[in-house]
């Protein structure tokens, strides 16, 4: 696989500091290249949530980077192999942070969003409500909300239409960082070589139709014009009054 990839990140119009982090790492090896994509969500107030976002940022950097190669080159590995890999890194982020967390007196926690693209799979983690799409001539939500209302939307009590202006919208059911259990959520499929995949934190999507984002990224291909769009669908949100970081992260995947 080759990569193409463009980000993007907004302090937004009223916050102090930009607690959203991003990860973009790409590697050659001898099973072809593997590409890490993440996106995460700090919060916690002041600067804590950038400590709790950019700790993970860190952590999944350097296990790209000293971890990863060994398990990429196993002649063994499996699906299996790779999630219990991931998910004991996360782990050990999730209890480094609510460590430090004790140490300071201070509340902290970040959502957390992983592409990683291992020979034509991909598999993604996710904790929070940091979201994945596939988007082609129709978008494709890849991940789940870990939300107070998306599960109440599943349980019925809410529709979709309820959920996108509810004051509890922004309500997680977990986060890295928050507390000792988590559950780590891994999925796993093929990629799509005419599709792009979009990574983004909340702020990028609550005020952004389905619509324009299959306008502004289906069929986007080249790294200069993926940041252009990715910018200009942010000053979108902003203008209809987001107020929250945004960032996004768009890849396209190709032999």
């Amino acid at each position: 696989m080759t990569f193409i990839s463009a980000y993007f990140t907004d302090i937004g119009t009223k916050k102090e500091t930009n607690q959203d982090a991003l990860l973009i790492k790409t590697a050659k090896t001898s099973k072809g290249n593997v590409g890490l994509f993440v996106v995460c969500d700090g919060m916690g107030g002041l600067t804590n949530g950038e400590i709790a976002s950019t700790t993970v940022i860190q952590g999944l950097s350097d296990w790209f980077e000293k971890e990863l190669p060994d398990i990429v080159l196993n002649v063994n590995v499996t699906d299996k192999i790779i999630g219990k890999h991931l998910d004991e890194k996360i782990r050990f982020l999730n209890k480094k942070i609510i460590k430090y967390g004790k140490k300071n007196g201070i509340t902290l926690g970040t959502t957390l969003s992983i592409f990683l693209v291992i020979d034509k799979k991909y598999y993604i983690v996710q904790i929070g409500d940091s979201r994945i799409y596939e988007v082609g001539t129709e978008l494709l939500q890849l991940t789940k909300d870990q939300t107070l209302v998306a599960r109440e939307v599943e349980r019925g009590n809410l529709t979709p239409e309820q959920a996108k202006f509810h004051p509890r919208r922004n309500v997680l059911l977990q986060c890295v960082g928050a507390r000792e259990e988590i559950e780590v959520v891994m999925t796993t499929g093929n990629i799509n070589e005419t599709h792009t995949y979009l990574l983004c934190t909340d702020g990028f999507y609550h005020k952004i139709d389905d619509e324009e984002l299959i306008d502004f990224i289906h069929n986007v291909q080249d790294e200069s014009p993926m940041k252009k769009n990715i910018a200009e669908l942010i000053n979108i949100a902003k203008d209809r009054g987001e107020t929250d970081n945004i960032s996004a992260i768009l890849v396209r995947c190709s032999r």
